[in-house]
């Protein structure tokens, strides 16, 4: 079965930090990390209703249940802090216990 089934909603505070050069993205760079972000925002909202409609189940890490989907097109970049940069065709969408969600764009499917 593919999908998500049942009422599920965006959760907005999550989303800043995977667009390109957000406040909150910038800042993880800053701090050394490397970054997950869609190539825009409408890259990023598409991506998740892809995933609500198609995606798969792929497990529960880290608290959060996760379904998946890959893409044919890169949909973000994974950003080393020294600049390096990776094409991402692989996003997941989180979904908390109050079921609400938020894409993340991933090199491969999120493992405990």
């Amino acid at each position: 079965m593919s999908g998500i089934d049942g009422d599920i909603f965006l959760d907005k505070k999550h989303l800043a930090k995977h667009l390109p050069n957000s406040a909150q993205s910038n800042r993880l760079l800053r701090l050394g990390l490397a970054i997950h972000v869609f190539v825009n925002e409408a890259t990023m909202l598409q991506v998740a209703q892809d995933i609500i409609k198609k995606g798969k189940y792929t497990g529960c890490a880290r608290g959060y249940q996760r379904y998946g989907l890959l893409f044919t097109k890169q949909i973000g970049s994974r950003i080393s802090p020294d600049g390096s940069v990776i094409p991402l065709f692989y996003s997941e969408v989180k979904i908390d216990a109050n079921n609400r969600y938020h894409p993340i764009p991933r090199t491969r499917p999120s493992e405990e």
